[in-house]
């Protein structure tokens, strides 16, 4: 069969063909793995002219428009093609032979899915994945490219993923007028790193073609596993198993039978999906593999829309989970509450099941204090058990609990900026660099983001295990009838050893980006620029030290990353105990600018331990926003979210 490459001229050249001019009988064909494939064959590849489009400069986690951008016309294609062209350079000029395509299942995510395989298959890509359904979480996504052997290990055939292309926005609401967005990980599996988007972007704005094939069959993304779709002699679309590949790197890290033993003699879990892509994976683990209950889990069906919440495991929009944990919307206690009736864990993933809250009864548990805790018990995780850790690493916005564990278990603590990415290289320093090995590893972010080196993204499921084994662990030697040693029991012990680390985020949603720009300048020049002495204190009992902007030099590559944050420092009367405050304009967003506010003060006194964060970091937050002249410049008197 002959395979031409057609130069379309005008969309009008295209439509005025024939309609069967490009169709291939509908038929079975076999391939090397003797699986069928069902579908129709088109052999033309059509390259469709286009011209650049501004603003798809990718931001820490890909992409990401309201989704009525990304529907616009060339919108996806132009994306795409760029994505491929650079993936192709940083592969030494050689077309990817095998790639990953999946979403977490938000609105447009099936459309994006087809559009993007037809250029994949245009481009030549010979092998192009889909998991059934076509939803998979992030980490699910990292353990199809870092697994997979050549022999394939399952029905749904042979190769090994060079990369894969992610369709979230992550924890943004999903639906008409809310967000869509499109992300690559690379061959590790690991989040493409600056020098890839740098180059995607310039790519984007030099682009005058994209190809494509013509005609090609819809994709079918609930068939069988197994089922392939010939898109090109060369090239077919084959539907993967979401869960094998995934569920083995989990396997890797825990004792799933130690695990389904706890979860049969007393312990009990609220697991929260938020109609994200992690919920499917929830019910397949806790459910399916663990045993426990289905009422268990809370909407773990995934949903285009995430059922019109937002999909962002905090304390504000996990707002039912939150409750049914006990707790009011700041993280306290609820008093009226009798925790001895409540789940023993809280928790939740976000849209794309890379993030995780987690909460005892009536007690939560900050991001910064959770990957603290998994440092200091490293042990109760088999991943860790024999070997211990080589390494640990939280981005700067995060609290400084991991630094001070790490120190006194003479672990490597590294503070990179506010990306997965950064963690990838660490993790990767002697797969990818012949370098240091930090395996095995930790890491995260303030931002609910928890995970390890099984994979290279974060990871919400792999917490949630990591705590059960936590408290698989502590509970030893529980007589049966005796009080299990609960969430709060554990981490009140934790602050009593190390101290506990006060910390919340003010978040600014929203905000005019002129404004929020306006807002970092006033820090620079007033407070990183400026005379610290000079500067006047409205609190007594809050001192400004200085004021600093993060930088960053990978221990790993050398390359350097600027303008990461701004830290103010402060120094707490009469203890004298260290406080900080973090400014940093998210990434994150599809629309206007969101400012981020880090606060975090350091207590010893352990009386003073069980105050609400919240209350205990407002005077310090009402000086910072003394300080940046927030209300004056924005106009904001309140943040929108308190996490």
């Amino acid at each position: 069969m002959k395979f031409n490459v057609a130069v379309v001229l005008a969309a009008a050249a295209l439509a005025a063909a024939p309609a069967d001019a490009f169709a291939r009988p509908f038929g079975v064909f076999p391939t090397r793995s003797g699986l069928k494939m069902s579908a129709t064959t088109t052999d033309e590849v059509v390259v469709i002219p286009t011209t650049p489009i501004e603003g798809m400069r990718p931001g820490t986690s890909g992409l990401r428009k309201k989704v009525e951008v990304w529907q616009e016309k060339h919108y996806v294609e132009n994306f795409i093609q760029s994505l491929i062209d650079t993936a192709v350079d940083s592969n030494g000029g050689k077309m990817l032979d095998t790639i990953v395509v999946a979403g977490d299942g938000r609105y447009y995510n099936d459309e994006a899915i087809q559009t993007i395989s037809n250029i994949c298959a245009a481009n030549g890509i010979a092998n192009i994945w889909i998991p059934q359904g076509g939803i998979m979480s992030t980490p699910a996504v990292s353990a199809v490219i870092r697994r997979r052997t050549e022999s394939g290990g399952g029905e749904d055939g042979e190769g090994i993923a060079q990369g894969g292309i992610v369709l979230t926005a992550s924890h943004n609401p999903g639906g008409p007028g809310e967000d869509f967005g499109i992300k690559y990980n690379e061959g590790l599996g690991q989040p493409a790193d600056e020098k890839f988007t740098d180059t995607l972007y310039q790519k984007t704005l030099e682009i005058r073609e994209y190809k494509t094939v013509a005609d090609s069959p819809d994709i079918d993304l609930n068939a069988p596993v197994g089922t392939k779709y010939q898109l090109t002699p060369t090239s077919a679309v084959t539907i993967i198993d979401p869960f094998q590949n995934y569920l083995d790197a989990l396997k890797s890290c825990f004792d799933f039978d130690q695990l389904r033993k706890f979860g049969s003699s007393g312990f009990s879990i609220l697991f929260d999906g938020m109609h994200g892509a992690g919920g499917q994976f929830a019910k397949r683990v806790l459910v399916e593999e663990l045993g426990l209950p289905e009422s268990s889990l809370m909407r773990c069906n995934p949903l285009p829309d995430f059922g019109k919440c937002h999909p962002d495991p905090n304390l504000t929009y996990a707002s039912e989970l939150v409750k049914k944990m006990g707790l009011k919307s700041d993280g306290s206690a609820d008093a009226s509450t009798d925790a001895s009736t409540l789940p023993m864990l809280g928790a939740a993933n976000d849209g794309d099941g890379d993030r995780n809250l987690i909460a005892g009864a009536g007690f939560f548990v900050t991001p910064s204090d959770s990957m603290a805790l998994i440092c200091d018990n490293y042990e109760a995780i088999p991943q860790f058990a024999a070997t211990g850790l080589n390494g640990v690493a939280r981005s700067m916005p995060s609290s400084a609990a991991l630094d001070v564990v790490a120190e006194a278990r003479n672990i490597p603590c590294f503070v990179t900026p506010t990306g997965w990415k950064f963690f990838g290289n660490l993790m990767s320093s002697k797969e990818s660099f012949d370098g240091k090995d930090y395996t095995p590893f930790i890491c995260g972010e303030e931002s609910f983001g928890t995970g390890s080196d099984h994979v290279r993204e974060k990871d919400g499921l792999w917490a949630v295990l990591a705590w059960m084994s936590i408290l698989s662990k502590a509970n030893e030697g529980v007589s049966e009838g005796e009080a299990l040693v609960g969430v709060k029991e554990i981490v009140t012990k934790h602050w009593a050893k190390y101290g506990r680390h006060f910390y919340c985020r003010y978040d600014y949603e929203g905000v005019d980006s002129d404004a929020a720009n306006q807002v970092m300048d006033i820090i620079r020049d007033n407070l990183v620029n400026g005379d610290a002495s000079s500067v006047e204190s409205g609190d007594a009992d809050i001192k400004f030290v200085d004021a600093v902007e993060f930088s960053y030099t990978d221990p790993v590559d050398g390359s350097e990353t600027s303008k990461q944050g701004l830290i103010l420092n402060f120094e707490l009367g009469p203890s004298g105990d260290p406080a900080r405050v973090v400014f940093r304009l998210s990434g994150t967003g599809s629309a206007g600018a969101t400012i981020r506010m880090y606060l975090e003060q350091y207590e010893k006194d352990t009386s003073k331990h069980g105050i609400s964060a919240p209350v205990a970091l407002k005077d310090l937050a009402d000086e910072a926003l003394r300080l940046v002249q927030m209300e004056k410049t924005t106009g904001r008197e309140a943040p929108t979210v308190i996490t």
